[in-house]
């Protein structure tokens, strides 16, 4: 038995190498803001709320990629949950993570305590998987677990807004009223579906905004929600400014309000707090 988990260990390893993983192992609730946890969901293929049954250490010798401070342990858990994952998981699973060192150099206890991991499965592994992210073990709570999968099944819906790739284009169109005026800003994706914002001022009226998903600009579009998706792909993506090269074909004063509007739908927005380096 001993034989077989160092050979097990050995072999992972063996299909790990470079890819190193740190863990956050405390924290409450409220720890991790909604990009924190989008970053990390969006990017896993498993997610899956689990407790540890066993914390092997790694020799350091076989560990030479593991990050300063940290010790790498090999981890074989129980399956709680599955949260994401097509195809399912076993009851028990294993990966490689590297647990933080405190001030004496010693490495926290996690034997028995749950987590929620963000992983891949390891190629012909079997029930072995890889985090996909340095801290892709986070400590669990039932907050947590319900605030994942939400946005779980926010990114998996059939509608769901895909990630930003850049500012395509946008206009400025001025009204036939002084102070009346359209600008649209075209979006390109990574699926190659569209998104649209639009911004829209009358005479009277503040400016008005909203976004649209699809190729025909929606009249009942609004802006996004907070800590939705949609907020999360135009608050944590989009760039500070208009590209110079998305306003070519504007008149100097159309593209002068176009920034203008642009700024407007980022203040709007927002900043995208995170506690967590994506």
């Amino acid at each position: 038995m001993r034989f077989f988990t160092i050979f097990a260990v050995t072999l992972f390893f063996s299909q790990i190498a470079g890819i190193p993983a740190f863990s956050q192992v405390s924290g409450d609730g409220d720890s991790l803001q909604y990009a924190d946890i989008a970053d990390l969901s969006e990017n896993a293929p498993i997610i899956a709320h689990v407790t540890v049954k066993k914390a092997i250490e790694v020799d350091p010798e076989r560990a030479p990629n593991a990050p300063p401070n940290t010790r790498r342990f090999y981890i074989i858990a129980s399956t709680n949950a599955l949260i994401r994952g097509d195809g399912g998981i076993g009851e028990t699973i294993r990966y490689v993570t590297d647990l933080p060192l405190d001030n004496r150099g010693r490495a926290p206890k996690i034997k028995k305590k749950p987590f929620i991991i963000f992983a891949r499965r390891a190629p012909g592994s079997g029930d072995n998987v890889q985090l996909t992210a340095k801290d892709g073990q986070i400590a669990w709570t039932t907050s947590r677990e319900q605030r994942i999968r939400s946005l779980v099944r926010e990114l998996v819906a059939h509608d769901a807004p895909p990630a930003i790739s850049r500012i395509a284009s946008a206009f400025h169109v001025p009204g036939t009223i002084i102070g009346e005026g359209e600008t649209q800003i075209f979006l390109e994706t990574e699926s190659g579906s569209p998104i649209s914002i639009t911004i829209l001022k009358r005479a009277g009226q503040q400016r008005f905004w909203a976004v649209s998903l699809g190729e025909i600009v929606d009249e009942a579009a609004r802006a996004p929600m907070r800590n939705s998706l949609l907020w999360y792909r135009l608050a944590c993506f989009l760039p500070r400014q208009l590209p110079t090269s998305a306003l070519a074909g504007n008149a100097p004063a159309d593209a002068r309000q176009a920034s203008s509007d642009y700024q407007m739908v980022l203040n709007d927005l927002g900043d995208c707090p995170r506690s967590r380096q994506p």
